[in-house]
């Protein structure tokens, strides 16, 4: 664990806040937590960043993150009374998915962010944020507090960093040197007044793995993500038609993206997860896209009930299929199975949804690419 700035005992409630940080650190390991760490609100150094980022539109049609102003960098705006915010990280990479190299390797398959592959995280981060919330309340009494994970306007990579959980990667992600980047983040933002850790120093150095894998060019500077490239927002955040231009660079990448973390040599440490949530469902870590464009609509809603991906819906997950089925073509060139990626695509040459109907009939011309 960082150092932390020692306090005093509380003369007001006679509570030992050093001690209880360190409580707080091994409660949240108790829960399944790989790391907890504490730090203050103080956003300031990160704000600029944000604020020309969002002027920039690299947010795309994100518009929510422009509508938050800077409650997102300022704590004590987005929950009055925040004092401290608790960071902690949990892994999620599943011990028995198959190699993503592999999967992005071969055309016909429909490669999923690994992060999406079980449960949604939000539910089970949550859970355990109010589980650690409730340990606390039964040691202090009551205290105010709310639990977030990639729920709200809160710079998470931010805090997390000044929380000494890790440094910003220039792929704009948490780094840890002993667990890379596959972790989910979360937060407890109270008004205790605990003793801040210290952040970690940065060990990227001249390298820019990351970037130079991104398949979109979306790491457009060091530490400078254009959401408008990013696959991980086109297939996901965006609602409307994916530019045309950009469709072939996604390949079978359906849903997220995973490149910047694949080569990042810092992940060779990454550790798999314990946590059964995260353990694969439905075959998603290695299925034929032809298999998955076939689902009908309660086949989605049933298979994706407590997933990430169900968040998209049926209509953007057909999109996203269908650029990676049109790339497949393109690949395999005539070989097996393109026709049977052919077919799959005419079945819903007519389908209801005009975004459906525009990525099929774009996906059937790669054929003669």
């Amino acid at each position: 664990m960082t150092g932390m700035q020692e306090l005093s005992v509380s003369s007001a409630s006679g509570i030992d806040y050093a001690a209880l940080a360190r409580d707080i650190k091994s409660w949240g390991t108790e829960f399944g937590f790989q790391q907890v760490g504490i730090t203050d609100c103080d956003l300031s150094a990160a704000e600029p960043g944000l604020l020309e980022w969002l002027a920039r539109g690299r947010h795309g049609d994100m518009d929510y993150m422009a509508r938050h102003g800077t409650k997102r960098s300022r704590p004590g705006e987005l929950v009055p009374g925040t004092l401290r915010v608790i960071a902690v990280r949990m892994d999620y990479v599943a011990s028995e998915a198959h190699a993503p190299e592999h999967v992005m390797e071969t055309p016909q398959l429909a490669y999923i962010a690994r992060y999406a592959l079980g449960r949604d995280y939000h539910k089970v981060l949550r859970r355990r944020l109010q589980q650690l919330a409730d340990r606390i309340t039964s040691v202090a009494g009551a205290f105010n507090y709310r639990a977030f994970t990639d729920s709200a306007p809160v710079m998470e990579v931010a805090l997390a960093e000044k929380a000494g959980l890790g440094w910003r990667g220039k792929h704009t992600l948490l780094l840890d040197r002993s667990a890379g980047s596959y972790f989910f983040l979360g937060e407890l933002y109270t008004d205790l007044p605990l003793p801040v850790d210290a952040p970690l120093e940065e060990h990227c150095g001249t390298c820019t793995r990351c970037m130079d894998v991104c398949p979109t060019g979306a790491i457009v500077a060091p530490y400078q993500v254009d959401a408008r490239r990013c696959i991980s927002y086109l297939t996901i955040e965006h609602k409307g038609s994916i530019p045309e231009e950009l469709r072939p660079l996604l390949g079978n990448r359906v849903y997220g993206c995973d490149d910047c973390q694949i080569h990042c040599p810092w992940n060779r440490f990454a550790r798999p997860s314990a946590e059964a949530d995260f353990s694969v469902r439905n075959g998603l870590d290695a299925t034929s896209l032809v298999d998955l464009f076939r689902w009908s609509a309660t086949d989605f809603e049933t298979r994706m009930a407590g997933s990430a991906i169900h968040r998209i819906g049926y209509e953007r997950w057909l999109r996203n299929l269908a650029v990676g089925m049109g790339n497949a073509l393109r690949a395999l060139k005539g070989a097996p199975p393109s026709s049977e990626i052919a077919n799959g695509l005419r079945a819903r040459a007519d389908d209801a949804s005009a975004l459906v109907r525009e990525h099929v009939a774009w996906a059937l011309e790669q054929a003669a690419s």
